[in-house]
């Protein structure tokens, strides 16, 4: 296959070399508005490198859209009219009409667009999902999500991020409605600025929590902040009538007991999301390939990215009002 990679920033160069090591994947072309970035990236995977317009028009097999999130709408519809299959980062697009307008269009041409939820092909998510659908766990009475980031972005990156509710939490959200098969009903969140002050220069928190209420009764907790010293977190805990479990509870999660007679982890916490989540970003590739090639459905639609979206929103609204905020206010 030939592949695409429009975007060779921090994820696209994750992206890349998760191709190159496809047995799949015959030719990388890399696309950037930064030339020499994109230069970079196709060197170090054996790609070749060119602007994102003759990526498009060379006929490629398929396209990774890895650019910066203003790129994304655009890009969409330019691989839509091609009829080039298409795997976006999330999100689909900045606001909520322009992402409507891209999922209209995805739907009524059948076009292939897979979002950029790496979470749902992490194997311990997957194994909570497989005993949440068997029933293994019984009634769901809640669930715990936390995502802490071990450093905050830089100060620039801010103002085009949507806030930690949409660039932050969203996988959260995607990965609450994908664990438990059921829709949000209703969210209160709230936030506060801890420790990084430029945050609340552009309307934002870096500290940050919700409650939410499923439509069949489950309740979640989400909490979540940008920085953790001790590493990158991110986990979920499933409450049930017959079994209680955790995801993402491991040796290198950064996060110690003080009980007695509990020693600390000697191995190295997760530095960041690239090493986290590494293994689920290669079986996302892979599945979207097979995807292209028919041999697979959509695992990720452009539906599942706007219902995400729509519960960020519900929390922004709920932070910024100060009250809860039913789904059906939104969109």
């Amino acid at each position: 296959m030939k592949v695409g990679l429009l975007g060779a920033g921090r994820i696209g160069a994750l992206h890349a070399g998760v191709l190159a090591r496809d047995p799949a994947v015959d030719v990388i072309l890399v696309g950037d508005v930064d030339p020499h970035r994109s230069e970079v990236v196709a060197a170090e995977v054996g790609g070749e490198a060119g602007p994102i317009e003759a990526v498009m028009s060379s006929g490629p097999d398929a396209v990774v859209i890895a650019a910066s999130t203003q790129a994304h709408a655009s890009l969409i519809r330019a691989a839509v009219e091609a009829g080039i299959p298409a795997f976006c980062e999330k999100p689909i697009a900045l606001g909520y009409e322009e992402t409507v307008e891209i999922v209209r269009e995805v739907e009524a041409t059948g076009a292939t667009l897979q979002v950029g939820f790496q979470r749902r092909f992490d194997a311990g998510y997957a194994e909570a999902r497989r005993l949440v659908e068997t029933g293994a766990l019984g009634t769901i009475y809640s669930v715990r999500l936390a995502t802490h980031d071990p450093d905050p972005p830089p100060e620039e990156y801010i103002p085009t991020s949507g806030g930690i509710f949409r660039d932050l939490h969203i996988h959260d959200f995607d990965i609450l409605r994908w664990l438990t098969g059921g829709e949000v009903e209703e969210v209160y969140a709230t936030g506060s600025v801890r420790n990084f002050e430029f945050f609340a220069e552009h309307g934002d928190v870096d500290t940050s929590a919700a409650l939410i209420r499923m439509e069949e009764g489950t309740v979640a907790v989400l909490t979540g902040g940008r920085h953790d010293p001790l590493g990158y977190d991110v986990r979920a805990e499933l409450f049930g009538s017959r079994d209680s479990i955790a995801v993402g509870m491991d040796r290198r999660t950064p996060l110690r007991s003080v009980e007695p007679g509990i020693s600390p982890s000697e191995k190295t916490a997760y530095p960041n999301f690239q090493d986290r989540f590494l293994d689920a970003y290669t079986a996302e590739m892979e599945h979207f390939l097979a995807l292209v090639r028919g041999e697979a459905d959509n695992p990720c639609t452009a539906i599942d990215a706007l219902e995400a979206l729509r519960i960020a929103m519900a929390a922004d609204l709920s932070l910024a009002e100060h009250r809860p905020v039913s789904l059906s206010e939104v969109g």
